[in-house]
């Protein structure tokens, strides 16, 4: 399981940002999920990307990382200590650190949604479609890409996202 994203269709609007935010509660500067603007005409909604080697999972000294069957990355916050160690590893810096609660939290794919048959609430809120949940063992269309522009190195963590690229966009003057 993984995120599919759309760059084409993105519009940058942030409703998925805005949509983690509010079921998940998470207190102001923790975002897990983020849009960002890469260039004029590209934004990207990043967020916890559950790898298939997750840097988090295996620089963790307590351990507080699991990986569901499904793929899906916890985090169990009652083991982290706060050493911050999974957020400065993780390329796509998708573990978040409160500094209030000296914790580390992060996107868990919205998985008791998932688990009662809803889809994540990012994915949901998703104005455009621009972003969906896929199967990806049995994904498997030509035009997707495992990377864009201004999207990290995918090189050690293999993370669980592909992308359909921007097309080339046709522009038409009138004389």
């Amino acid at each position: 399981m993984g995120f599919c994203f759309n760059a084409d269709d993105c519009i940058g609007c942030r409703a998925c940002e805005i949509a983690c935010k509010n079921e998940n509660q998470t207190p102001s500067g923790i975002n897990w999920r983020k849009v960002k603007k890469i260039s004029s005409e590209l934004f990207l909604s990043i967020s916890c990307n559950h790898c298939e080697n997750p840097e988090c999972f295996r620089v963790c000294p307590q351990r507080a990382f699991t990986k569901r069957r499904d793929g899906i990355v916890e985090i169990e916050q009652s083991l982290c200590d706060g050493c911050q160690l999974c957020v400065t590893s993780c390329p796509y810096n998708a573990p978040q650190f409160d500094p209030e609660t000296h914790k580390v939290s992060k996107c868990q794919m919205c998985y008791p949604r998932q688990d009662a048959g809803l889809l994540p609430t990012c994915v949901e809120a998703c104005t455009t479609n621009a972003l969906s949940i896929v199967n990806l063992d049995k994904f498997n269309n030509p035009d997707i890409v495992s990377s864009l522009p201004g999207f990290p190195d995918i090189q050690i963590t293999r993370p669980s996202i592909v992308f359909f690229p921007q097309k080339i966009r046709k522009r038409y003057f009138l004389f």
